[in-house]
């Protein structure tokens, strides 16, 4: 253990230390510094299930993530992206985690609120704490900006989104794996089987524990889709909890899981094979 520990600390190292000079030996500094950054893919998905009453069908879902608000991606471009989820029309709105890259050393706080306040979600706006929301002591500065700015903060607490006909979907959150007090048997040991059940959680690797509950969609970031991938390779890093999934969608056992590619950047403000991601879901009954 001790020596796989090792390398792979070896491999961090010369991976922070080598890849500008990567990317400018293969001629693409430039677009992964200047470029790829401020690009933006808009993905759009479908999820069919039986537990999905009639009266959400065509129910979307906008999914954000991973801004890490910094020097690198600024509030101007926190407004523009404001702009683009309101352009989607989500009925149901949530954020996964990981707001500023730096909390307690970030010193424009005071504007994010009046750019996050301004997104619509009719049936809401949810969020979960990610691994730097709680570092550097982000903890309250985090609570106080999301639930400021209209989001419910789950930390380990489930809520129910209901039509006026009475049928409902469930939506879930957990803390932080990394820094957090994650409860998977407190937030999901009493999930109504016949209810769809949508899990919040930042890193994607929570699935290896959400799979055993009554989860059937879960929605995570954290891993940015490696941020820096190599053709035909994949990402030459992923943090950890998002080893065993990095990106898009996958099948577990009976639960789906998307991992969104985030917005921002973090350690090194470098996209490469990986452009930030917005993720609209529209909901459909069988």
């Amino acid at each position: 253990m001790k020596k796989l520990y090792s390398r792979r600390s070896f491999l961090k190292g010369l991976f922070s230390i080598s890849i500008g000079g990567i990317l400018t030996g293969a001629g693409g500094y430039t677009y992964a510094r200047y470029l790829e950054p401020g690009f933006l893919d808009i993905n759009q998905l479908k999820i069919t299930h039986p537990t999905i009453p009639k009266s959400f069908d065509g129910f979307k879902i906008v999914q954000f993530s991973d801004t890490h608000l910094s020097e690198y991606f600024t509030i101007g471009r926190l407004r523009t992206i404001v702009d683009k989820i309101n352009d989607l029309s989500p009925d149901l709105l949530f954020f996964t985690g990981d707001l500023m890259d730096e909390p307690n050393q970030y010193t424009q706080i005071n504007e994010i609120v009046p750019v996050l306040e301004k997104l619509e979600a009719p049936f809401g706006k949810f969020a979960v704490y990610g691994n730097h929301d709680h570092g550097g002591y982000g903890t309250d500065i985090y609570r106080n900006i999301i639930t400021m700015s209209g989001f419910t903060l789950l930390q380990n607490q489930v809520q129910n989104i209901s039509m006026i006909d009475g049928h409902k979907i469930s939506v879930s959150g957990i803390d932080d794996l990394m820094l957090g007090r994650p409860s998977y048997e407190g937030t999901l040991g009493n999930l109504n089987k016949h209810t769809f059940n949508i899990l919040l959680a930042h890193e994607p690797d929570a699935a290896l524990e959400s799979k055993k509950y009554h989860v059937h969609l879960q929605l995570s970031g954290h891993s940015h889709g490696g941020q820096v991938q190599v053709p035909f390779y994949g990402p030459l890093i992923t943090p950890p909890f998002a080893t065993e999934y990095f990106e898009g969608m996958y099948d577990i056992d009976n639960m789906k899981l998307y991992v969104n590619r985030g917005l921002g950047t973090t350690r090194l403000p470098f996209r490469f094979l990986s452009v930030p991601e917005i993720t609209q879901i529209t909901l459909h009954s069988e």
